[in-house]
């Protein structure tokens, strides 16, 4: 029974863990304050993650490229940062038109 309780108790915790990583997002000029340091890529193929950029708050959840951007710090799950140098970044993003397309293309940072 109690192993049961700790499996149950695990599972709850990793669904509020992936809510907490919501991909409502807030773009800072402040390099110091980012969660990510991101540098955007030309090239779907050298991106770490390819993001759609939605209209919707709702449809921002989980860690799987559909970003919601907020002009409200407070509101945002990731602060993020855009270099100028992919030697700097955390991250390669490559901004798609399509829904469909969003998500990891290298293990999840």
């Amino acid at each position: 029974m109690k192993l049961i309780i700790s499996i149950l108790a695990t599972l709850a915790l990793s669904l509020i863990g992936s809510e907490a990583q919501s991909q409502i997002v807030y773009r800072t000029a402040n390099k110091q304050e980012a969660g990510k340091i991101i540098y955007v890529v030309e090239d779907e193929s050298e991106a770490d993650l390819v993001v759609y950029k939605t209209t919707w708050k709702s449809d921002a959840r989980g860690n799987e490229g559909i970003w919601y951007e907020s002009e409200w710090k407070s509101e945002a799950g990731m602060i993020i940062f855009v270099t100028e140098f992919k030697a700097e970044a955390d991250l390669r993003v490559y901004f798609t038109e399509h829904k469909g397309d969003a998500g990891w293309r290298t293990t999840p940072k």
